[in-house]
Parts: structure tokens; sequence; C-alpha cells
């Protein structure tokens, strides 16, 4: 099957972030690609990666960085895809990297999740496929509604406990 989706990190110690995204699409049955690529130390292969994304059958493609952060900015100025950045934090509690890759040049944008938030970056991923896809939209949906569900049976659960100042 053709990957739609490349989840990308500048180092393989970020693959305990960058995980959420991929349990996200096998749970939505997404095939995606995984691969680590360093704008800094495999500068070529990055400019391969991203020019020939889109020929490959990529739809969207998630980066992750953290320090300096430029994977997703060099990327984004390679590929027409969308591009979202998934700051990690490795220094400066993940300012950096949420700093480098948010302040991108114009022409050259970026969606940008929070720190460590590769959960979301699957999200949007799965929303910007589902736009032009009903089955996997209804999937989003549900989705969503299952998320909703468990904020209402946590209420519920909450109203049993019991509190010697509880109102």
């Amino acid at each position: 099957m053709t990957p739609k989706v490349s989840i990308i990190m500048g180092s393989t110690s970020d693959l305990g972030v960058m995980d959420a995204a991929a349990r996200l699409f096998d749970e939505f049955a997404i095939p995606f690609e995984m691969n680590a690529l360093s704008a800094h130390r495999t500068p070529a292969e990055v400019e391969s990666f991203a020019k020939s994304a889109r020929d490959r059958g990529i739809k969207v493609i998630i980066a992750g960085a953290g320090m300096a952060a430029h994977l997703p900015g060099v990327i984004a100025a390679m590929t027409p895809l969308p591009v979202i950045g998934v700051p990690i934090k490795a220094t400066l509690e993940g300012m950096d990297a949420l700093l480098a890759i948010v302040q991108m040049p114009p022409g050259i944008p970026v969606a940008t999740v929070a720190i460590n938030g590769a959960l979301n970056a699957g999200l949007l991923a799965i929303q910007i496929l589902a736009s032009g896809d009903e089955d996997l939209m209804e999937k989003f949906v549900q989705y969503k509604e299952g998320l909703k569900d468990k904020i209402v049976k946590a209420n519920r659960e909450l109203e049993n406990v019991k509190y010697k100042f509880k109102i």
C-alpha cells in the first residue's frame, strides 16, 4: 500500500514522541512511512526526500525536530505538500524548537502543533486527508465523538467522588 503520510524525525531519539502519530495512523488504517532525516547531518537526503514525496504519493508530511528544529522548514521549502511541524522538547523546555518551527518566512508555511504534540499533528494530517475522503471524514467525526463521550463519562464518575467539603 502506498503511504499517504510521511513521519520524519531529526533523530531516532524523537521516536518516543513521534510514535503517537504512527499509532493514530494505525488506528485509522492510514498507510504511512517513517524516517529519520537531519537537516544538518543529512541535508542531501532531506532534499531528495522532500522533492520526491509528492511523486511517491505522499499527501502530508509531519516533521518533528528539537533544538535548532530546521527540519520542518527545510522540507517545506522544497515541497508543495502541507508540512506539520512537531517541536520536540530537547533543550529550553522545547521553546527553542517551537520558535524555530513557527517563525517561518512568508511563502514557506509550516503548520505547528504543541511541543511534543505528535498526536495533534496526526489528527491535523487526518483532517487534511479527510477533506477529500468522506469515509475518512466519518471515521474522524466518530473519533471526536469518542473524545466527547470520554469526558461525559469522566464527569459522571466524578459525581460519585466524595470529599468532606464538596458541596
